[in-house]
């Protein structure tokens, strides 16, 4: 799951690949505003074919944090 997300921030999202890891914050070490992190959310759901809900992104604070809610949808 981890790699196929960081795949994603990699290629759609153009972040450098060397920063992303399971600790790292998306929006301090990544860079990722709210509207980058709204396309990464659409993005999960379609490739992980889950449902975000929008009360759930505030504990989308790190790369770790996105894995792990993936993990527990599927």
């Amino acid at each position: 799951m981890f790699e196929t997300l960081k795949q994603y921030l990699v290629e759609e999202l153009n972040v450098n690949p060397d920063d992303v890891t399971m600790e790292a914050e998306l929006g301090g070490d990544l860079g990722i505003n709210s509207l980058v992190l709204y396309d990464l959310v659409v993005l999960c759901e379609e490739k992980f074919n889950v449902a975000i809900d929008d009360e759930d992104l505030h504990n989308f604070i790190t790369v770790g944090d996105v894995v792990r809610y993936l993990e527990s949808s599927k």
